[in-house]
């Protein structure tokens, strides 16, 4: 790797890992030597850059775009542009699109170019003393050149600023400010365009009162009934995650009409592309009940004018709220709206805000190529049932559960682990996260499922994280192997309070959320499956406390089944067959063949694997149930919508239902 290459590199993820230079990805950076210009891939997070991540572009083509007549009708003209940016790659199969700003990028004579969105300077920039300001900062060093359409026309004017400033200082400058959008450092060096954006920062931070501290606000128990509505009020083919945010900032703007005004318009083209153009304000906020009347009046009122329904919604006294077909994207919508909150609140301290106008907004708005980064940096190919849903699994940090709970995550559905072993699940969804999908989430929370309190609040941080509640996995058990004479009465309430009440709570809690839910949208499915065993469809001998709590949850399952048929919430059991290669069979200390050899419950075993083979003798499929038969099981049960109360066994022939 080239030496400037890796420079180049590194000077990227320092600012793109900071949220106040870069947000959504955005920013950009590049390298140029006499031939060729490296710069970073359209969609591609400037944190996260690599080499890999870089576009590599004849200079000799890019000029010639410069030189070029194109169409005066705008459309034509950026897709004439835009062919003309990809005949410069030197290597088509890498499959990369060049950033729109390339031809800038090519413009300016330094060799290093980096791009940033501050969020104090483009405070400055959107004020209405802007021009003044920069000038008034930073005096013949700067460049500042007022709003101008993205793409081909703000290169030109560019291309005309710049030339005049040669014409003046025989130099190019390095710092160039653009109303409404961002600032661009140049220099030779990385080192020096270090030295120029601490420059520009502490320089504005001399006039500005940077906000030094945003304090976190409690969650508002109204969030907990309002989420699961407003997301159904929101889906429409497509299910939707709603993320939620409330601080000392945004308290500051919510609190009536005239607050929220100033944060009710776009200010730079990344807030129209990942939250559009306008958003939702709702200033009821005395009860669930009435935010979520308002809600259904203001929505249809809102579509009606702008042609959408709103990513953003702002709630006096809740917060703000991000509405998107994931979580990535809900969360990026969240740091660019709360981004738009900080920009017009450092703007109010430069002479007032300058909104984008609504010529701005619309070509924006219809710009194929920011929508293109969008999608190219929050989009994933392919599409299941089961995206995009929310998913509760008890017991799901290790084993039997934790395998339930990646093979859904691994189809795109946001998991929340309900689990007592604090360390296992947070490293489990932690390596969930880093390997996973762009879409989904997984999420742990400290659960003991035999405290009815403990699934609640569960089942609560499920909503506040995601918005509601699609599928819920009772599955956290515990087996305690030992006949009359060896159970004593304390061991036998554990496994009764875990394999059987345990279920009860998450039925009670979950259902609340799902009934909320088709309340709003009456022909929307939500599912609790409770992950029982073959020991609940036949008995157990020495294993009384097992299998009877798992009798008991089949006869939780019929009667909850017919109980929230009404609100289309279907309630199913999944018997699987013995698990032999999981920790509750196969743990040397305490696995259930340890247990039953010393116990004696297989005559005449002398060994474990006299025990494992007595077992597998047992079942006409001559062999232990595996986690992939109890997803199909599982996916069958979520996706049909005609069975509910039913215990389905998946033992391999060793239990048949008559």
């Amino acid at each position: 790797m080239k030496k400037e290459i890796r420079e180049l590199i590194d000077i990227s993820r320092f600012y793109g890992a900071g949220k106040d230079f870069v947000i959504a990805g955005g920013g950009n950076s590049s390298y140029k030597d006499d031939e060729t210009l490296w710069i970073k891939a359209s969609g591609e997070p400037l944190a996260e850059l690599t080499e890999e991540s870089l576009v590599a572009l004849k200079r000799s083509k890019l000029r010639e775009i410069a030189a070029k007549d194109y169409s005066e009708d705008p459309v034509i003209r950026e897709e004439q542009v835009k062919n003309d940016l990809t005949s410069s790659i030197i290597d088509p199969s890498k499959n990369k699109r060049p950033s729109v700003e390339t031809s800038l990028h090519e413009l300016i004579r330094y060799k290093f170019i980096v791009h940033l969105h501050p969020s104090i300077v483009n405070g400055v920039l959107c004020s209405r003393n802007a021009k003044h300001m920069i000038s008034d900062l930073f005096g013949e060093e700067a460049l500042f050149v007022p709003y101008t359409d993205p793409g081909y026309t703000l290169f030109k004017k560019l291309e005309s600023e710049i030339e005049k400033y040669r014409g003046r200082f025989h130099c190019d400058p390095k710092m160039i400010f653009l109303e409404n959008h961002g600032v661009f450092a140049g220099s030779d060096s990385c080192d020096e365009i270090r030295i120029i954006y601490q420059t520009i920062i502490s320089g504005i931070s001399a006039r500005v009162n940077p906000v030094s501290e945003i304090r976190d606000l409690p969650l508002n128990p109204l969030v907990l009934k309002v989420l699961p509505a407003m997301r159904m009020l929101l889906t429409d083919e497509k299910t939707k995650v709603i993320r939620s945010r409330h601080n000392s900032l945004i308290a500051k703007y919510y609190v009536n009409q005239q607050e929220f005004h100033k944060i009710s318009l776009p200010l730079i083209p990344d807030i129209i592309v990942y939250c559009k153009t306008r958003y939702l304000y709702v200033e009821q906020s005395t009860t669930a009940e009435r935010i979520i009347e308002s809600l259904k009046t203001q929505l249809p009122r809102f579509k009606n004018e702008y042609g959408y329904l709103p990513g953003i919604i702002v709630i006096k006294d809740l917060g703000i709220f991000a509405v998107e077909d994931n979580y990535k994207a809900a969360e990026t919508a969240l740091d660019v709206y709360e981004d738009l909150i900080l920009i017009s609140h450092y703007a109010l301290q430069c002479g007032g805000i300058k909104f984008l106008t609504p010529e701005q907004t619309d070509f924006i708005d219809k710009w194929e190529v920011e929508n293109y980064r969008r999608k190219a940096g929050l989009s994933q190919a392919g599409s299941n049932r089961m995206e995009n849903k929310i998913a509760v699994v008890t017991g799901g940090a290790q084993g039997f559960g934790a395998g339930i709970a990646e093979a859904l995550f691994n189809l795109s559905v946001n998991i929340v682990i309900g689990d007592v072993n604090e360390e296992a699940g947070n490293d489990f969804v932690n390596n969930l996260n880093k390997s996973g999908t762009l879409k989904s989430k997984a999420v742990f929370v400290k659960t003991d499922v035999s405290d009815p309190a403990s699934v609640k609040e569960l089942i609560d941080k499920t909503v506040s994280e995601f918005g509601g509640l699609d599928l819920m996995i009772s599955n956290a058990g515990i087996l305690k192997a030992g006949g009359l004479d060896e159970m004593d009465p304390d061991a036998f309430v554990k496994s009764t309070n875990v394999n059987y009440n345990a279920y009860f709570y998450c039925a009670k809690y979950a259902s609340e959320i799902m009934k909320i839910q088709n309340l709003e949208k009456p022909d929307y499915f939500a599912d609790i499956v409770q992950i029982n065993s073959k020991s609940g469809l036949r008995g157990s001998k020495k294993n009384f406390a097992y299998s009877g709590g798992k009798f008991g949850g089949i006869g939780l399952t019929q009667s909850f089944a017919l109980e929230l048929a009404p609100y289309r919430i279907k309630v199913n059991s999944i018997c699987p067959g013995n698990f032999y290669e999981g920790p509750l069979w196969s743990d040397p200390q305490n696995g259930l063949f340890v247990q039953y050899l010393r116990t004696g419950k297989v005559p005449g075993a002398k060994s474990i694997e006299d025990v494992r083979r007595y077992y597998e003798e047992q079942v006409p499929m001559k062999r232990g149930c595996r986690l992939e038969d109890v997803i199909k099981a599982l996916l069958y049960v979520i996706d049909q919508e005609y069975e509910t109360g039913q215990a389905i066994p998946v033992t391999g022939g060793q239990v048949m239902i008559n």
